[in-house]
């Protein structure tokens, strides 16, 4: 059974989906008036891969991300740069999108926007004031917090011991302390301010404030109560605790079954920002790391936990990885490569670690979605077939177990988003550096002028050597493969060359 650390009740509990073999999932998008930054990336990530886990255990998942395409961020970004709002927030959540393909991470079921959502908030606002949950003032509507007496439950706050977080400002700039009618109380509907999107509404000309949206979203395309809330744990308060607080003051019901929160992402070991010249986009990070190694990095801390970001920890990732997509490259080779031979293998236990590794797997990720426990099973795994198969030919007889076992390697990291399988079919000789061909020519005798070529007339003529105990020239080719950077492995089926 999945277990999950539910927010609201600050313990792992067992997840049941509202359906049977169904979830239901919302979680908070970007406001778009920036590109998203590494920290913003990391729980997207972290939310993609708890998706990616529920539908590889055959959950029917509904997966719903909004995108806050109106907001005071954007109106100022707009202001700053002399355009309206909607094209800031068009040219943003096109790059949003981008950035979130890029990183593999899957497209929502259905990506709502808050400029195409108005008259879903706007009945969600009237309900409250029906209930005498919201009131109006001057074409301002408020929640009033006090008439939700479970208020701060989510964030484990007591409403008596708060204080206002944020000035809060009326839309024509006067402060709108004295006018609500407690210091708690926050917008759910903004009045109109010349120059800026406003939509009409029964209090005059306007635009919702930004926790009504998801709130007014989530009913609508999930249904009342749904399965789980996510988003970062910046989100808890005051964001998702005024989320649940107007969704259940207006539908007398549970509004999320589960709130998860992913943890905060530092730069080596400091809080990102601006100010620390740390601040890292998601795309300026992709243009020098793989995604593969980006997300590797991310799955090597619980999703809950705070991650430390940094080169030296990308690094680590990348050679991490390496190690199962060079495990299954290898494989590969050695099943393209078997013999009419007695078997060196003990296949059944290579079976048998291949199933107590998946099963182990399930057990790490159906505690919470702990994927570096379940990660730390794979390499388990990755040894003991290393351990078995490294250096010897296969025989025909262990080509099913041999392929399983790679496969179910394959399967497990790519529950995580991460194909291990494409690494390993990626032809390694479009990376061969120019400077293969000039040695070729100059200790092989090679006239053209292709590098995958060229290192194979230099293999040729190493074996030639060899053979010949040509030991100097031998060594000339080992010697010139090396310093650009190539491994040479000798095989029994022959030299193997890959770049370090």
């Amino acid at each position: 059974m999945i277990k999950l650390y539910n927010t609201k009740a600050r313990e792992k509990v067992p997840f049941e989906s509202r359906e049977r073999g169904k979830v239901g999932m919302y979680v908070c998008g970007p406001t778009v008036y920036n590109y998203i930054h590494i920290g913003n990336a990391r729980t997207f990530i972290s939310f993609d891969v708890i998706r990616r886990y529920f539908m590889w255990r055959g959950f029917d998942v509904t997966f719903v991300q909004n995108v806050t395409d109106v907001d005071d961020k954007i109106i100022a970004k707009a202001n700053e740069e002399g355009r309206e709002a909607s094209a800031v927030a068009a040219e943003y959540t096109a790059a949003f999108i981008e950035d979130m393909r890029k990183a593999n991470v899957l497209d929502p079921d259905i990506r709502p926007k808050a400029t195409e959502e108005i008259p879903a908030m706007i009945e969600l606002i009237q309900e409250l004031i029906d209930g005498d949950h919201a009131y109006e003032v001057d074409g301002d509507v408020y929640f009033a917090v006090r008439s939700f007496p479970a208020y701060g439950q989510l964030s484990g706050r007591n409403v008596d011991e708060m204080e206002c977080g944020h000035r809060e400002l009326r839309a024509d700039g006067k402060g709108i302390e004295d006018r609500k009618r407690d210091p708690l109380d926050f917008a759910l509907w903004k009045a109109a301010k010349p120059g800026e999107p406003s939509w009409e509404s029964p209090w005059g000309q306007g635009r919702p404030g930004w926790h009504i949206e998801c709130s007014a979203m989530s009913r609508r395309y999930l249904g009342l109560p749904f399965d789980i809330h996510g988003g970062g744990a910046d989100l808890v308060f005051p964001h998702h605790e005024n989320e649940c607080a107007q969704s259940e003051a207006a539908c007398g019901c549970t509004f999320a079954n589960y709130w998860m929160h992913g943890g905060m992402l530092q730069i080596n070991a400091e809080k990102m920002s601006k100010s620390l010249g740390n601040f890292m986009l998601l795309r300026d990070v992709l243009e020098t790391t793989r995604p593969e190694v980006l997300r590797f990095l991310m799955l090597q801390t619980h999703y809950r936990s705070p991650l430390d970001f940094s080169d030296e920890r990308l690094a680590e990732a990348e050679a991490a990885l390496g190690r199962i997509e060079n495990a299954v490259r290898n494989l590969d080779w050695q099943l393209e490569n078997v013999e009419d031979v007695p078997s060196p293998l003990d296949t059944r236990e290579l079976m048998k670690r291949a199933k107590e590794a998946k099963v182990s797997f399930i057990l790490a990720m159906d505690d919470d979605f702990n994927a570096c426990r379940a990660l730390g099973e794979v390499f388990d795994l990755v040894a003991d077939v290393n351990a078995q198969v490294t250096g010897k030919t296969l025989s025909l007889s262990d080509v099913p177990i041999v392929r399983e076992v790679r496969d179910t390697i394959v399967e497990l990291v790519g529950v995580f988003g991460i194909d291990v399988a494409a690494a390993a079919d990626c032809d390694e000789s479009d990376a061969y550096p120019a400077e293969v061909v000039p040695l070729a020519a100059d200790v092989a005798g090679y006239v053209g002028s292709d590098a995958s070529e060229a290192v194979e007339a230099l293999l040729a003529a190493r074996t030639e050597a060899r053979a010949a105990k040509d030991w100097g020239r031998a060594d000339a080719v080992r010697d010139g493969l090396c310093a650009l950077g190539f491994v040479i492995e000798d095989t029994p089926q022959g030299p193997r060359v890959s770049l370090a």
